[in-house]
């Protein structure tokens, strides 16, 4: 199970985006707000509203998410009054796998691509190493020729290539 502290800093940049919009009001004690309204407990950034119980009671910052003790994770509420933890966490969670998903797509697309222009220039030096193959083989073809129309020309041919050429 992914460890709930790598979630710290999604929750407080959720947190800050929420609660920035926000006038500043006076730190109160927490406690002192219990029983009142949700608006009213959160006007304090350190405060966190339970719905269930409709206590107000200081953001336990050691954990990172509330205990269950404290109040449970679907009735917690903290910067914003629509949205709780478990809803958060859920969200997160499933935004993250996109992202990561999306992450190896591009991977997996840009390596095929590589490949794929790799293997392009491969066929373009094959090609043009049978083309050089090709034209070196005329070559040796028409110097060949050229060769045979000389000793043909000064009567050097004979019967067998490998006997030795005598003067006479």
């Amino acid at each position: 199970m992914v460890e709930l502290r790598y979630f710290l800093p999604v929750l407080l940049v959720f947190g800050v985006l929420v609660i920035l919009p926000r006038t500043a009001v006076a730190y109160t004690d927490c406690s002192t707000l219990s029983n009142k309204t949700c608006e009213e407990c959160l006007r304090n950034l350190s405060c966190l509203w339970c719905q269930s119980t409709q206590i107000c009671v200081y953001y336990p910052v050691q954990t990172i998410l509330p205990p269950q003790s404290l109040c449970p994770l679907d009735l917690a509420r903290w910067g914003s009054c629509w949205v709780n933890f478990q809803t958060l966490i859920i969200t997160i969670s499933v935004v993250a796998a996109v992202i990561i998903i999306a992450i190896f797509i591009c991977c997996f697309c840009c390596c095929k691509c590589e490949n794929i222009g790799t293997k392009r220039f491969e066929n373009k030096m094959d090609r043009q190493a049978e083309k050089r193959k090709v034209q070196q083989e005329e070559r040796k073809a028409e110097m060949k020729t050229r060769h045979e129309e000389i000793r043909k020309k000064y009567g050097l041919t004979k019967a067998n290539p490998y006997a030795r050429f005598e003067n006479s």
